[in-house]
């Protein structure tokens, strides 16, 4: 049985003649959290898009649980959560009404969407709440279901693009401590981070220069090689290289 949730060889995007992503390479583990680091204008957030199925690549191949980029993308989309940069959920409608809306578009069975919408308000501790709408809770609590509906239909893999951006320290902890929750039931997760501290609460971690994966390791290898007390300092040796910017 295949161990990797994701296989990446190559893979290459360009747009009219600019090289976005420059044949990058590299395979994630089933259950792994998987850090994906990178200044403005690294190529991290193309690459991503590649990955979901939301973007075709130029060359190069990558499979997405279990899925080819290229041919299978609407299965790849059935099998993964993703949660954007910019907060995903409708603000016009109830926490309640959210929940329901994505479970129906996961493909959930009618009969299962109550029973799990109800666990899920029970696990935020949003049972009152559930009739509020979403544009009037914190954007901590926003952020944490959002990320309750990426994950609702169990994916095998969730993508995480910045979730934790503007959230106070605290919140972030918290947010984390449901990412090791749901890596511990066997999702990939699969995160970008503009954090650093964020960036040692990862298994492994890859950091992109100019289009291409410049360091892929364990924070703590990471540290050691580039001889560095923080992965900050790591990220800082290493970004200084970058020639492009967003």
């Amino acid at each position: 049985m295949n161990s990797k949730a994701i296989i990446v060889e190559n893979l290459t995007k360009i747009f009219n003649g600019f090289t976005a992503v420059d044949g990058i390479s590299f395979e994630v583990e089933k259950g792994e959290i998987f850090g994906f680091l990178g200044a403005n204008g690294a190529g991290k957030t193309t690459a991503m898009k590649m990955l979901c199925g939301l973007s075709m690549p130029t060359s190069g191949s990558a499979m997405v649980a279990g899925f080819d980029v290229y041919k299978e993308n609407e299965s790849i989309k059935k099998n993964i959560g993703y949660m954007s940069q910019k907060f995903s959920l409708y603000e016009d409608l109830t926490i309640k009404e959210n929940i329901r809306f994505y479970a129906g578009i996961y493909g959930i069975r009618p009969e299962l969407i109550t029973s799990k919408t109800t666990l899920l308000l029970e696990q935020l501790t949003l049972e009152k709440e559930a009739n509020l709408l979403v544009k009037q809770l914190p954007l901590g609590w926003k952020q944490k279901l959002a990320f309750s509906v990426a994950i609702f239909h169990d994916p095998q893999i969730v993508f995480l693009d910045e979730p934790t951006g503007g959230v106070d320290p605290i919140t972030r902890r918290d947010f984390w401590n449901m990412i090791y929750d749901a890596a511990a039931k066997g999702i990939t997760v699969f995160v970008t981070t503009h954090y650093m501290d964020e960036a040692e609460y990862c298994d492994r971690v890859s950091i992109m220069v100019d289009g291409q994966i410049d360091a892929l390791d364990t924070p703590g290898n990471l540290k050691s090689s580039f001889q560095a007390g923080s992965m900050d300092e790591v990220f800082l040796q290493i970004a200084r290289k970058a020639k492009r910017s967003e």
